[in-house]
């Protein structure tokens, strides 16, 4: 799956919910699993460190889907000679 599909699939799926959340609470839902993460960092459980990577993608979706950024484009500035800031 590319990431513009996931993004969207995150939309179609919880698009309405994370509006009425809005930035701070999705923000801080992000967070959380930021720590969830890093937890899972200093383990040796590779299954619930593949959740958490997954979790932690999700919510960036879902923070890039209700402020309009389109995570794709964005990356492209890693990705495409051309494009201001590529790396």
């Amino acid at each position: 799956m590319k990431i513009s599909e996931f993004q969207e699939w995150i939309e179609n799926r919880y698009g309405s919910r994370d509006r009425e959340r809005g930035n701070g609470g999705t923000f801080m839902w992000f967070i959380e699993e930021v720590g969830e993460l890093a937890t899972a960092l200093h383990g040796n459980d590779l299954e619930n460190l593949e959740e958490e990577f997954a979790d932690v993608f999700a919510w960036l979706c879902t923070l890039a889907n209700i402020n309009d950024v389109d995570l794709s484009k964005a990356i492209e500035k890693y990705t495409v000679k051309g494009v201001d800031g590529y790396k």
